[in-house]
């Protein structure tokens, strides 16, 4: 494959590779997309999660403050780190795949001003697994004007229409939906950027079942001033990333001075109001939830007191692995020309086809 000849093809196997704002890991998973009569289907062969080495959970959150060496070095080493992953999860499986199709990790999102950064080079990628590699997905919209955000809900649209809502909980919440023949979709609130962070200094990687938040208390001033952030009464396109947890998040959590389930049970608390006020315009529905959220099973109780709609919780390895699923499709749609960006989702003056390839 040269990354140009795949238009009239009607089936790819793609690895999606993600990597999320939580830095819970690496997502690796090898999808099957065939078409037929204009409907695309997917089944995913293979998936696995590798957890980052205690380099890069150290280094990754650093960079927006490292210096230009330091960052530079950073993306080149993560293409290499990433392009090695690859190899040793199709090798252990004993796979084939088109090409790779890669989010990488994100460590700046300013849209506002223009700029988005997803560091993990697709030269160094492609030079390390001998695959083509698609990647650099946001860009192209953000130059357009747009949020660069959220990518994921073109593939909600095309392969899991059967859900009035497409639900995320990673490392930042978003949601996606139809509304009168065009996709809406935005992020809502952070999720596991916050919980995973708490529960850090509770000496856990993460909050597991949301057992330490269900021990805590919530406190009705710091909930207050959480809901009360400017940024949910924005209308989408809006999209958020980790410079505004640093300006506006962290800084109520910090002040709050309470022992951390009671912080945890507080976010988890604004979390759940946050996400249904978000679906709270239509009618009762179906809402698919994926991503590591979805298994905290006390948000999920808050989530529901709260919501209306009907919450559906699918297999683990659709709750684990559709980020990296979609982003495998947005690959496909890239290397066959056709639009992966949604303007009426990102805001952007036109609909775009996002992503650069890099050959071996």
């Amino acid at each position: 494959m040269n990354g140009l000849t795949q238009v009239n093809r009607d089936s790819y196997r793609v690895i999606g590779l993600m990597s999320g704002t939580s830095l819970d890991g690496v997502d690796l998973a090898l999808c099957l997309f065939t078409r037929k009569n204009n409907h695309w289907n997917y089944r995913i062969e293979a998936a696995d999660t590798i957890p980052y080495p205690e380099k890069w959970l150290s280094l990754l959150p650093s960079l927006m403050q490292a210096d230009a060496y330091t960052f530079a070095r950073a993306n080149s080493d993560l293409g290499y780190y990433f392009g090695g992953l690859i190899n040793t999860f199709t090798a252990f499986n004993d796979i084939e795949a088109d090409f790779v199709a890669s989010h990488g990790h994100t460590v700046f999102h300013q849209p506002d001003i223009g700029m988005t950064t997803q560091i993990g080079n697709g030269a160094a990628m492609a030079a390390t697994c001998g695959m083509p590699v698609v990647c650099d997905f946001r860009s192209t919209d953000v130059a357009l004007g747009g949020q660069g955000a959220p990518l994921v809900p073109v593939g909600d649209a095309l392969l899991f229409s059967d859900y009035t809502f497409c639900l995320n909980l990673g490392g930042f919440s978003n949601v996606s939906y139809d509304e009168k023949g065009q996709r809406i979709a935005y992020d809502i609130c952070p999720v596991n950027t916050l919980l995973n962070k708490l529960a850090r200094k509770m000496g856990v990687e993460f909050d597991r079942d949301g057992m330490i938040a269900r021990s805590g208390t919530v406190d009705t001033v710091l909930l207050e001033k959480l809901n009360a952030l400017s940024y949910y009464d924005l209308k989408p396109p809006k999209s958020l990333g980790f410079e505004w947890n640093d300006e506006q998040v962290w800084p109520l959590l910090n002040a709050a001075s309470l022992p951390v389930p009671d912080l945890l049970c507080t976010v988890v608390e604004h979390v759940a109001i946050q996400l249904s006020r978000s679906m709270s315009l239509i009618g009762k529905g179906k809402i698919l939830v994926t991503g590591g959220g979805a298994k905290n099973v006390y948000l999920m109780e808050r989530f529901r007191s709260f919501s209306k709609h009907e919450v559906i919780i699918p297999s683990d390895k659709i709750i684990d692995y559709k980020e990296a699923l979609i982003f495998a499709f947005l690959g496909v749609l890239r290397v066959r020309g056709e639009a992966n960006c949604l303007c009426s989702v990102t805001g952007a003056s036109r609909n775009s086809v996002g992503g650069a390839i890099y050959l071996p």
